[in-house]
């Protein structure tokens, strides 16, 4: 994301980029309650299964894990309770168009502070088929190959 000075990441959703092919990205405000920001800010939240939907022309984020707050008696939260996103109408409305006629998902990327409130990276992804699972992964294996066999060449030249 551009300008990412001032932020800090609380949780990625490393398996998006594995699973999907991120389109286009959106930055989210999030209706919390108390222990649920506490419990997010010691780090105590997993995107892993996550995604956000469109229902009643207002944003949701399912299925993130944020878990209880160790001291937050018996106000604490329902760990998968569905969370409203806060996003400009024009946002909604072209996420909703685009996830009704085109295959398309959105995906939270990441949960991360800035200036202080907590935020959601989301993004508009199709999911990967599995053949574009495999391609990727040894695309990246030859990659990491190329890299080890240079700093190899490079050791070698040192010597």
């Amino acid at each position: 994301m551009a300008g990412d000075e001032g932020i800090k990441v609380l949780t990625e959703n490393r398996q998006a980029h594995h699973n999907y092919i991120l389109l286009e990205r959106f930055e989210a405000g999030l209706a919390l309650t108390g222990t649920e920001v506490k419990a997010a800010r010691a780090g105590m939240v997993q995107l892993k299964d996550a995604y956000a939907q469109i229902r009643n022309n207002e944003a949701w984020l399912i299925n993130a894990h944020i878990s209880p707050y160790s001291h937050g008696n018996r106000q604490n939260h329902d760990p998968l309770r569905d969370r409203k996103l806060l996003l400009h109408r024009r946002e909604i409305d072209k996420l909703l168009g685009r996830t009704r006629d085109g295959g398309l998902t959105i995906i939270p990327t990441r949960l991360y502070l800035k200036k202080g409130w907590i935020k959601c990276e989301l993004a508009l992804a199709r999911a990967r088929k599995k053949h574009d699972k495999r391609a990727l992964e040894r695309e990246r294996e030859l990659e990491a190959e190329a890299r080890q066999a240079l700093r190899e060449a490079r050791r070698r030249a040192g010597d």
